[in-house]
C-alpha cells in the first residue's frame, strides 16, 4: 500500500468525516437511556442468577 504524504492524508480524513452521520442529540439520549435501562435489567438478571447458584453451593455444602 502507498503511503500518502500528510496533507494528502488530511484531505483524505477529511473527506470520510464529511461522510459521517452524526445522531441528533434526541437520539443520543434515547440510546443513552436505553443503555441504561439494559444495563439496570441484566445487573438485577445476574444478581438474581448469582444468589441462586450460592444458594444453590451453600445448600450442596451443608450436606456434605
Amino acid at each position: 500500500m502507498a503511503k500518502a504524504n500528510p496533507g494528502e492524508w488530511i484531505r483524505q480524513v477529511q473527506a470520510e468525516m464529511r461522510k459521517v452521520v452524526w445522531p441528533t442529540r434526541q437520539e443520543t439520549v434515547t440510546t443513552a437511556i436505553f443503555v441504561a435501562i439494559m444495563m439496570t435489567l441484566l445487573s438485577v438478571f445476574f444478581l438474581g442468577i448469582d444468589s441462586l447458584f450460592g444458594a444453590l453451593v451453600n445448600w450442596l455444602l451443608k450436606i456434605a
